[in-house]
């Protein structure tokens, strides 16, 4: 079943996923989980939160930056590194998201252009453009992505 980012909602819906998410870097499995949400906003792909509990933790270190968004409130940054190989502010998380985003209150999200592979079920995700995006493109999506050139404005 196909999906347009255009039929997402402005302001952005969280639901619930069953689909199987894995994060890889530097050679380790960090994440392999089936529990997590998705973020669904007009023009962008996905992004997926997940339980601390199913990330491997040890690797991730917060960093002191944050940033603010109008829907779910104040971030906080983690930097992921991995017998010495580090991906700066390669993963966030809400601690205390704003109203109707309560759920996913310390999961985390990881840019998929920062880790090595990122997979939803069996299939690895392309990153969305751009360096603030941090949605997670599938096969089954349709486009086209907030992120890229020329983007910004819309």
């Amino acid at each position: 079943m196909s999906e347009s980012v255009w039929d997402y909602p402005r302001p952005p819906r969280l639901e619930p996923t069953g689909r199987r998410l894995r994060i890889e870097f530097n050679g380790v499995l960090l994440l392999d989980t089936a529990r997590a949400y998705r973020v669904l906003e007009t023009s962008h792909p996905p992004a997926y939160y997940v339980p601390p509990e199913d990330v491997r933790m040890e690797y991730l270190t917060e960093s002191p930056s944050s940033s603010y968004c109008e829907f779910k409130g104040l971030a906080r940054y983690f930097d992921v590194t991995v017998d010495g190989r580090t991906a700066g502010h390669a993963a966030w998380a809400y601690p205390e998201p704003t109203r109707g985003f309560e759920a996913m209150a310390g999961y985390l999200s990881f840019y998929a252009g920062k880790m090595d592979a990122c997979f939803v079920d069996d299939e690895r995700v392309k990153p969305q453009e751009g360096d603030f995006y941090g949605g997670w493109i599938t096969e089954d999506l349709r486009g086209p992505f907030k992120g890229g050139p020329g983007t910004l404005g819309w």
